[in-house]
């Protein structure tokens, strides 16, 4: 176990020279990519730091395993932060499988957002929405395998030692519900899917860096929020994702939060209801 690490202001910016400025409700830009021989979409969605959930569901009309050379990917580097991510507070959005953290920089407090894409619990060992606190920070954690896994698998031994065995990567982040994890992986390809027993999968290099920003104490929000708004400038997004787990009335979801953040009658609902119907995860400006 190890204590929160006391970066330097400086060497917190560094970390992560990819952020955004906390505050801003939507963040990055959309990208196309142009597919090259060999090329798949897991590759591309490692690459540009998403995950292969999002990746897919942005480009519904290509084999995300032997795309065809030229072909154009949309990349979904765009993203409403949800409203939870207030700095200090880091949140998992299991709809879009992706977790976002807005820390510290420089001495004056400014403030850099971090998003990152997760795996997370599959059909039946569910990643459970609720409020936590980071409780522990591991270095090269063992996997103390839960009965429950070696009950399906009686081959494994209770702990499996740090090494290309263990799936819980170079480093973990134990949460006050001490069976869940945000920890890394040596199966990146789960990333962005529901692969795990409950806990929480990023790729190898963005847990190592996540590690070094969280301190101890850090309040962790686990949600579940298939459907967001958010503005930039005088300009309205929805951006939606296809989970139905709870099912829900989209539509009506996004209704909803638009009238609460008073932008209704800013918005095309014709938009709006074909973003409902595409579920994208890609932000889309639905202001009339």
């Amino acid at each position: 176990m190890v204590t929160a690490l006391a970066l330097a202001p400086a060497l917190l910016a560094a970390a992560f020279a990819g952020g955004y400025p906390a505050g801003e409700e939507v963040i990055g830009s959309t990208q196309l990519h142009e597919v090259r021989h060999g090329e798949s979409l897991i590759e591309l969605a490692r690459e540009y730091d998403l995950g292969f959930n999002e990746i897919t569901a942005a480009n519904p009309g290509l084999d995300p395993f032997v795309p065809k050379p030229g072909s154009q990917v949309v990349l979904p580097t765009s993203f409403i932060v949800p409203r939870e991510a207030t700095p200090g507070t880091l949140v998992v959005n299991l709809s879009e499988m992706r977790l976002y953290y807005a820390f510290a920089t420089d001495r004056l407090g400014t403030a850099t957002l971090v998003t990152l894409p997760v795996g997370i619990g599959s059909e039946g060992t569910d990643t459970p929405p609720g409020r936590y606190r980071v409780v522990e920070k591991e270095v090269h954690p063992a996997w103390h395998v839960p009965p429950s896994i070696r009950r399906e698998r009686p081959e494994l031994p209770e702990v499996v030692p740090f090494g290309p065995d263990d799936p819980l990567g170079t480093h973990a982040l134990r949460l006050s519900v001490r069976t869940i994890l945000i920890h890394g992986t040596n199966r990146p390809f789960g990333v962005g899917r529901r692969v795990s027993h409950g806990c929480i999968r990023l790729y190898p290099e963005d847990i190592r860096t996540l590690f070094q920003i969280v301190p101890l104490g850090t309040e962790v929000a686990i949600v579940r929020q298939p459907v967001k708004v958010g503005q930039d400038g005088d300009r309205v997004f929805l951006e939606v994702h296809a989970d139905d787990d709870p099912p829900l009335d989209a539509l009506s979801e996004a209704m909803r939060l638009l009238s609460d953040r008073g932008v209704w009658e800013r918005v095309d609902p014709a938009k709006v209801e074909a973003t409902v119907q595409e579920k994208s995860g890609v932000p889309v400006d639905v202001t009339r």
